[in-house]
């Protein structure tokens, strides 16, 4: 029973997710997700009582992504791939959500507590260096990878995007010496 209501709370991350993504947080109801799910409103009560538990889910999924990440890989370049695989596989669209609704998420406490995750990512990515050049390239790297996620721009593939990031990361890596 537990897969299928892991099954039924991913399918209303979705459905919430793309309804966000055409009509914006604030434009979007809870009653607009239950039809698009064709559910009644009790039974997406059942799993989320508000959008912002339904935001609050995918900040906390993108959060518990994050510390697994952090606590298997500290190498800059393999976190930079391994994240750049989250946000392809599976945390683009919830990046771009929080990038169009900034304002309107300010107030979910999860996002705290995620800024908190990307910060000790660009540390790490800083690779033990505080000097502003290396914050500035993990700023860059991050922002290279998490491009695809926005919508309405032009396309970036997602391999582009990584070597991109990769190459202001860590420059003249793959120079022959």
């Amino acid at each position: 029973m537990a897969g299928r209501r892991t099954d039924t709370r991913e399918r209303i991350q979705r459905v919430a997710l793309e309804l966000f993504a055409e009509q914006g947080y604030e434009g979007s109801s809870l009653r607009e997700i239950a039809e698009r799910l064709e559910v009644t409103k009790a039974a997406l009560y059942y799993h989320f009582r508000t959008k912002e538990d339904i935001v609050t889910s995918l900040l906390e999924d993108w959060g518990a992504a994050l510390d697994d990440l952090l606590e298997r890989e500290t190498r800059p370049e393999a976190l930079l791939t391994e994240y750049a695989g989250l946000v392809e596989r599976r945390f683009g669209p919830v990046i771009g959500l929080v990038q169009r609704n900034a304002t309107a998420l300010k107030a979910i406490a999860a996002g705290a507590g995620l800024a908190d995750r990307m910060l000790r990512l660009h540390d790490l990515l800083c690779g033990g260096s505080d000097t502003p050049e290396a914050s500035l390239r993990a700023r860059l790297a991050l922002v290279a990878v998490q491009l695809t996620s926005t919508e309405g721009g032009p396309e970036t593939p997602p391999d582009v995007a990584l070597a991109v990031g990769l190459d202001i990361l860590s420059p003249g890596r793959n120079a022959d010496t």
